[in-house]
Formats: C-alpha cells, structure tokens, sequence
C-alpha cells in the first residue's frame, strides 16, 4: 500500500510519496538513523505536489485550522488533486500520514481518505521538515526561515490577544496578591508591634486592630510627648474618647524603655509602610469586586468575590472552571485530602474551597456534605452562564442563591424549595423585563427631544388655532339646531306610517338575506335532498 505524508510548512502544504520504505527501513530506529542522509532520503521519498499560501494572513488562517484539528477548504482541494482518485465501492490503495491525529480523523470523516499518524509517520515528517527546502528548487532557506518568523509571531499575537481579552487573568493575579499582600502586612504589623512595643508595650492591650496601632505608633512616636491636649487628635484617628485618655494615662504610666530619636523615626518610617500596604490592600480589594462583578457577576452574586475569584485561580481560567463538573468544583482546593484517601482508601473529603463559603458554614454538621455538594451544582451553573452567555446580568446568580437558602430552610425547617424550572423561568422573565425596560428608557428620551422641538413650533400658532377653533364651534352649534328641526316632522310620519312599512320592510329583509347568502340556501335544499332519500332506503 502507498504511503503519501502531507506536510504543513510555513510556505504551503507540501504531499511527499513514500514510495521507497524498504531503503528507509520499516521501524522506528531505522529511519532516524537513515534520515540524516539526504541522498538515501531523496531517493526513498518524493514530492507529489506542492501549494503555497496566497498572504499571511490566509498562512495564519491556515495555521490556526491545523491546530483546531480542521480540515480547510483549500487543504481539500489540495488533497483531491494530488491524491490518486479512488472509485466508488472500491478501497483506496494508499494511506495518507499526517502529523495531527485530529486533522487525519477529520479528513476521512469529510473524504473518505484513509489517514495514519504513528511513530513512524512522524519520524519521516520530521525527516521531510528537516530536508525540507532541498525538495523545492524556487525556496530559498532565508525565505523560509523568514516565513517561519512572520508565522510564528503573527500566530502568538494571536494567542496573545485572545488571553488579553479573557480578562480573567487580571482576576488570578489580584487575588494572588492579595494572599501575599495580607500575608506580608500581618507579618510586618507584628513586626512594628515588637518593634514598638519596646517603648510603649501597653499600648498593644489597648489597640488590636493592626491599622490602628501603626497609626499611633506613627502620631505618638515619643509616649513622654503625649499629653492631655493630644486627646481629640487621638479619638479621631480611633474614633473612641476613653480608648484616648485611656491611651494619655498608660503612656504617663508606661514601663517601656526610652529609645534613641533615631530610633523612633525609623520605627515611625517602618509604621508609614505599613499603612501604605494595608491602604493599597484595600484598594485592590475594590479592584477585584469590580473585575469579578464584570468578569462573573452570577458567580459572584451566588458565592463572593473571594470565593469565586479563588475558584478562578485555582481552575486556570474562567473557561476551565465552566468546563468542570461539579463534582469537581465542590472538591477543588483539596486535592491533597482526596489522593490520601484514595492512597489509604480512606473517605475522601466533601468540600474544598467552597467550604470558606457562609452557606456551608450555616449549614449544621450533619448537612454540610448536602449543602456543599448543592452549592457546587449551583456554582458550575453560574460559571457557565457567565462565560458561555452574551448578556452580562446577576439575575441568574440572584435567582440561585435564593434557591441556595431555600435548600438552608428545607434542611433546618423542613420547608420545600421552589422547583428548579419555575426559578429559572423567573429569572428569564426578569432578564426580558429589564431589556424592555432599558429600551423604553431610550425610546423615552427619544420623544421627550421631539416634544421638546414641537413645544416651540407650536407656541407661534396657538393664538390662530384658538380663534379657528371657537368659530368652528359657533357654525357646529347652527348646524345642530337646523338639523333638530327637520327631523321632528319626519319621527312624526314615521310613526303614523310605522305599521304601513313593517312588512315591507322584512321582506326587504329576506330578499337582502338571499342575495348575501345564495350559498346558505343551496346547503338546504341539498339537506332536504339528502334527508328524503334516506327516506326511501329505510322504506
């Protein structure tokens, strides 16, 4: 059987007939020994047909279809071209062997073509890219080697631009720096607090919140220095008069040892950094809260920013965590848990990092398996809406977080949830009426502009429509009272000539009745018809 191999170049495709596999040698370690020589190669493989690409644009289209597993149109048209032609109820002779195992299955899925990848096949293509600019006499090895790089960078860029758009890589990075950033500020908080403390060890009793006590570590810096007048500065920073004085009175009072002016401004420095962490915390926190109501917004109306943002994290991407089945998701964080029970066949754990979720904190201990296992079925829907869908709305994350607490009620009252399809049709509806509303909102201001410019149109001619509109009600006031007046001798003949035109009148009737409906007269006599003749055949 004949052997053709289809090559993908940067240039163009490129089908090689192998027709001389006993020179090359029928297994693996025969040909890499045996491709290195270009003569011996040459004369084992030929090419059959080469065609270029028309730009590098129709190059990188072509380049993404390969990678896709795609056969393109032009690939087909090459392939028929150069392939011999096979008849009908007949089996090919030939095989062709393609580098991609997914481009070869779709090629005999749309052809009929049969196609081979296997170890060997892919040591003689890599023997054909190697030779490669030898088989075709027009291609230079600078022009090749050109069209690589052109390929290669255009193909990035495009893989690139594609992950820049997904800007879900903004939420992995945020939320991995917030684990660092509020690592480093506990450890740097306790740092100024031992630091400090030396002076002034009373005041950590005082003041727990880290902030707080780098705010007055910077504002006291000498406790000997602090007095009764510092007290109103002292409850605003805290915010609490008795914590102040009580702060004046222990710093009067303090065991702490002096420390040297230089000292105290690098402690004072060290206290500035701190809060310029703890305040950039914060602000990358309301970074975050934002990227995931625009990234996520179902996924964060159902679980949290945090939450959800870490689920991200830890899937790779948002499209990843979509892909997950829930038992997967519920699970995702404690892979370690899971393969040391299935090591030492042990039970394998319920929940991952659903479980910093409130829900399953909620949740007695006896249902926390039930909720988690719930929450992750809910929270696999909600990412797959947010990255499958073109609007982006909560509606669908409100509406599943409300089934969530009803599943809390059933397990803890008893009382039955809502069915599934009557909380989704819901949330459709919402969804409807808030597109109804935001085009009636547009349409809205739409015609308050036009009233706007009619409003001033219509001022000039009030005046002249009025006094048209009065003289018209006077003429219409006339003309009624004419028409009273003829018709009063005309009620009183009607009435005396009334049982006169009765019978004429239905006949009238009956006359107008027969000309409308010929048809309805027709249907009866054939029904008079139909029923003599039944009749006759029951007599």
């Amino acid at each position: 059987m004949a052997l053709y191999l289809l090559f993908e170049s940067a240039s163009g495709y490129a089908l090689f007939h192998a027709h001389g596999i006993d020179e090359i040698g029928q297994s693996v370690d025969a040909v890499r020994s045996t491709v290195l020589d270009l003569k011996r190669f040459s004369k084992a493989v030929k090419l059959a047909g080469f065609t270029p690409f028309l730009s590098a644009v129709d190059a990188l289209n072509q380049c993404n279809a390969i990678s896709e597993g795609i056969m393109t149109d032009e690939l087909r048209n090459f392939l028929e071209l150069n392939l011999p032609k096979v008849k009908e109820g007949k089996k090919a002779k030939f095989t062709v062997g393609v580098m991609e195992p997914k481009v070869g299955s779709h090629i005999t899925e749309a052809t009929g073509i049969p196609c081979q990848s296997n170890d060997y096949v892919q040591e003689l293509l890599r023997a054909v890219r190697l030779h490669f600019d030898q088989f075709i006499e027009q291609l230079k090895p600078s022009d090749l080697e050109k069209a690589q790089l052109g390929l290669g960078h255009s193909y990035s860029r495009a893989k690139v631009k594609f992950n820049v758009n997904r800007v879900d890589n903004m939420v992995i990075q945020a939320i991995f720096l917030l684990d660092t950033l509020d690592k480093d500020v506990n450890s740097f908080s306790m740092r100024v607090r031992e630091w400090y403390g030396w002076h002034f060890p009373e005041l950590v009793k005082i003041v727990n919140d880290n902030y707080l006590y780098a705010k007055l570590a910077k504002f006291v810096v000498n406790k000997s220095d602090l007095s009764e007048k510092d007290i109103p500065a002292l409850a605003d920073l805290i915010g609490d008069e008795d914590k102040a004085k009580e702060i004046v009175e222990a710093a009067k009072a303090s065991m702490g040892q002096d420390l040297s002016p230089v000292d105290l401004i690098n402690v004072q420095q060290f206290a500035q950094r701190v809060m310029n962490l703890s305040e950039y915390r914060k602000n990358l926190y309301e970074y975050l809260v934002t990227k995931m109501n625009d990234i996520a917004p179902n996924l964060t109306s159902l679980i949290g920013e945090m939450v959800g943002a870490r689920l991200i994290s830890h899937a790779g991407s948002l499209s990843n965590l979509a892909k997950c089945p829930a038992s997967t998701l519920q699970i995702l964080g404690a892979e370690k848990a899971l393969f040391r029970a299935l090591k030492t066949r042990g039970n394998t754990p319920k929940y991952g990092l659903i479980f910093h979720s409130s829900f399953i904190g909620r949740a007695s201990t006896k249902n926390k398996g039930r909720m988690a296992r719930y929450l992750a079925n809910k929270c696999s829907i909600a990412s797959r809406i947010d990255c499958y869908s073109d609007m982006s709305s909560s509606i669908f994350g409100e509406k599943l977080r409300e089934q969530v607490e009803e599943r809390l009620d059933f397990y803890d009252k008893g009382v039955a949830p809502r069915k599934n399809l009557d909380v989704m049709k819901a949330a459709i509806d919402g969804l409807t009426n808030t597109e109804d509303d935001d085009g009636k909102e547009n349409g809205d201001a739409s015609v308050k502009k036009s009233k706007k410019k009619s409003k001033a149109e219509a001022n000039g001619d009030a005046m002249d429509v009025e006094n048209a509109a009065t003289e018209a009600e006077t003429g219409t006031e006339k003309k009624k009272k004419k028409k009273h007046k003829l018709e009063e001798p005309q009620d009183v003949e009607m009435q005396a000539n009334g049982d006169d035109e009765t019978p004429k009148k239905k006949k009238k009737k009956n006359r107008d009745a027969e000309s409308v409906d010929p048809k309805t007269g027709t249907e009866g006599k054939s029904k008079k018809k139909k029923k003599k003749s039944k009749a006759d055949d029951d007599e």
